[in-house]
């Protein structure tokens, strides 16, 4: 429990639930998921992702205010695993009654009674991978969808009940100029989507992309700063705020979960890969999925972190927040202000890349493309 002005709060957690299984790797994919499954190995891994949550939750006192499916291809659990881990959790957690339940989607995978099943069963925010609205860019990243079947699914997604409905797009994609993703922003924006998340491709080691990154025909750096730049102009226009580097969304629907990353608030993760931090530790699970399925501990080791990486991470995910950093805040955590922990601070201030106001300090737009480069500036990593 949380003492707060002299009440007594109940301590708030997220679940992450990994569901590793796809239709096929798309081409620049680096994430924990496995084209080849069958039913009979998703109903064995959800048995154990069951078991698991159960694990958990004892000792735990508190609400879980998010719940977040992600993958893999979560839309590729039946109906009635979705109904078995609902069951599992409101068994065994108190769940709030506003609760954010997200899952994500792929239009390949989905009908409109489908939708309507799993928000029956408690899902209320559908996140909907599209990355494109040109089907050539679609092709050449590997997806196993349509810009036609996103539409469907987007229209059966309403339809279904659904009124927190969020498009993840990607800028910097063979093929992709700046007019084909503004077509692409423009598209979506006629859809009125409540949020909006627009990642940059980031090329992986050992993915396809990664062994031919050579002979991709990716947009140069500075058209992927105008596209970037574009997203924010466009998106800004149509009432979509600008809360993290790559969100944004009508006020009051930004990613709670998300947030909960962002902030460095608690949260436990089930499945292979799948990552928690809690109380202070942070820990993680394997990707041996065979291992876990087999119900073998995968749990890599727990490490509390120690001070200086607190302040180190502090600062990278409060600064990818559009709020920036409270000075005072960081001050009551770690005792120590923040220009003295950081390097160069006035500097990036003076240069415009950075901005100090009211007792924060945050990137202004300039500085959000080239924030890697300048946290790896100011801060010191071992």
């Amino acid at each position: 429990m949380t003492i707060i002005d002299g009440e007594t709060m109940p301590k708030k957690l997220g679940l992450y639930i990994h569901v590793p299984f796809c239709l096929k790797k798309c081409l620049y994919c680096d994430f924990c998921s496995f084209p080849a499954y069958s039913e009979e190995m998703m109903d064995t891994y959800v048995k154990r992702l069951n078991a698991d949550i159960e694990s958990y939750s004892k000792g735990f006192e508190g609400v879980v205010d998010t719940i977040y499916f992600g993958g893999g291809t979560p839309t590729l659990l039946k109906e009635r695993h979705f109904d078995s881990i609902f069951e599992t959790i409101n068994k065994h957690y108190a769940i709030e009654v506003n609760a954010e339940i997200s899952c994500e989607c792929n239009p390949a995978t989905v009908d409109r009674e489908y939708l309507k099943n799993i928000n029956g069963i408690g899902v209320n925010r559908l996140s909907i991978g599209l990355q494109s609205a040109n089907d050539s860019e679609l092709r050449a990243l590997g997806r196993a969808h349509t810009f036609g079947e996103f539409i469907e699914t987007y229209e059966n997604a309403r339809a279904a009940g659904f009124d927190n409905l969020s498009v993840d797009l990607m800028y910097g994609i063979p093929e992709q100029t700046v007019e084909s993703f503004g077509h692409t922003l423009t598209k979506v924006c006629e859809m009125l989507p409540e949020h909006v998340s627009a990642y940059a491709l980031k090329i992986e080691e050992g993915t396809p992309f990664g062994k031919r990154k050579e002979t991709l025909s990716l947009p140069s750096e500075d058209d992927e700063c105008d596209m970037y730049e574009m997203c924010t102009k466009m998106l800004g226009e149509r009432g979509y705020q600008k809360y993290e580097i790559s969100n944004f969304a009508r006020p009051g629907f930004e990613s709670r979960h998300n947030v909960k990353y962002w902030m460095g608030e608690d949260y436990l993760g089930f499945g292979v890969a799948a990552h928690s931090y809690f109380e202070g530790e942070r820990f993680s699970n394997s990707r041996d999925i065979a291992a876990y399925i087999r119900g073998e501990d995968i749990t890599e080791e727990r490490s509390a972190i120690p001070k200086k990486e607190q302040m180190t991470e502090y600062v990278m995910l409060r600064m990818r927040m559009t709020a920036g950093i409270e000075l005072s805040d960081f001050k009551t955590r770690f005792g120590l202000d923040l220009f003295d922990f950081c390097g160069s601070l006035d500097r990036y201030i003076s240069a415009g890349f950075m901005k100090a106001d009211a007792g924060r300090i945050a990137f202004t737009d300039r500085g959000i493309f080239v924030s890697n480069t300048i946290l790896s500036d100011i801060l010191e990593f071992d």
